[in-house]
């Protein structure tokens, strides 16, 4: 029976510095597929509506069906699409009901941990600093997925300070949802960008001033605008009648 060859000794020197770190895993086909369209999806490069077919997405990541397979399995258990067999993936639309269930999820505790957070240490107003001035910079160069990110980062760096690790974890979970409305509220409200930064600036100086109620007013405002907004027509996140005709194209009942 053939033996492997033996690994080399390791040297002196490489026991004595210790364990070596592992190599990081690589990334599997499944995986890849999985980040190229949830990253098209929450950016808006796959709209709601569109149908995405494996073949493609194989073309585009250069894989094999298969992965996509699994990759698509993935995503339509974390409610991003819905699968018909021999046709796809239909990317499905942000519904009425799911905006208003994330915006109210977030006037809850969004207003709650900035009242949790004063007096703010210095380290949350040194990081929102940073925050603000990241949103600024993606702003000025018209990168409105890193404006959204940033946006969203903001506020968690509020919530993740308040020190309720529920919490903390509950607006985890909202995180794809808030960036795919904040993409899609952003490119038809472009206007809305410098708007954002301004409310953001007074919520970091209502926290800089120790002014709980001032930080949850400004808070309820700038949240509150936003639902104004997305309930609004123009923002693609309530085509019902898109998400009809595309649900029919797709299950071959609009022919």
């Amino acid at each position: 029976m053939a033996v492997a060859p033996a690994s080399a000794p390791a040297s002196a020197s490489a026991r004595a510095s210790g364990p070596v770190a592992a190599a990081p895993a690589p990334v599997t086909a499944a995986e890849r597929v999985y980040r190229h369209v949830k990253d098209g999806v929450l950016d808006r490069r796959y709209e709601g509506g569109t149908l995405l077919t494996e073949g493609e997405l194989a073309d585009a990541v250069g894989v094999s069906r298969t992965p996509v397979r699994e990759a698509l399995l993935r995503l339509e258990t974390e409610g991003l699409l819905k699968l018909y067999p021999k046709k796809g993936a239909l990317v499905l639309p942000v519904s009425a009901q799911e905006i208003a269930d994330v915006i109210e999820t977030r006037l809850l505790v969004e207003e709650f941990t900035v009242r949790r957070a004063v007096p703010a240490s210095p380290a949350l107003l040194d990081r929102l600093d940073v925050l603000l001035d990241e949103q600024r910079r993606h702003a000025a160069a018209g990168d409105l997925a890193a404006v959204t990110a940033a946006d969203r980062c903001f506020h968690a760096e509020i919530v993740r300070h308040a020190g309720n690790r529920i919490l903390g974890r509950l607006y985890d979970q909202l995180r794809d949802r808030q960036l795919r409305m904040g993409a899609a509220l952003l490119h038809a409200h472009p206007e809305r960008v410098q708007k954002t930064l301004a409310e953001h600036a007074a919520i970091l100086a209502a926290l800089r001033a120790g002014d709980a109620d001032a930080a949850a007013a400004a808070v309820r405002g700038h949240v509150g605008r936003v639902e104004a907004l997305v309930r609004g027509t123009g923002t693609g996140m309530q085509p019902e009648t898109a998400a009809g005709t595309a649900t029919a194209t797709a299950t071959g009942t609009g022919r």
